[in-house]
């Protein structure tokens, strides 16, 4: 997937970024990256919204969207 998704992030919630692709959703961590040598991006919102999470895993500030996928 290269484009962002629209998520609804919970203010002080922790979650798991997928950094390997291998995810269902391509978002969230669902464990598809055990036996690789990639590791899910722990992170949190200050504020229950909406947010672009990066698609392309080409952000310079993942998990969220930068644009990078337009590149």
């Amino acid at each position: 997937m290269s484009t962002p998704v629209k998520v609804k992030l919970e203010a002080n919630k922790t979650y798991h970024f997928c950094t390997c692709g291998k995810s269902k959703d391509n978002v969230f961590c669902d464990g598809a990256h055990k036996g690789t040598d990639f590791k899910p991006k722990a992170f949190s919102v200050e504020k229950t919204d909406e947010y672009y999470l990066c698609g392309s895993k080409k952000s310079a500030n993942l998990p969220f969207c930068d644009g990078s996928h337009t590149k």
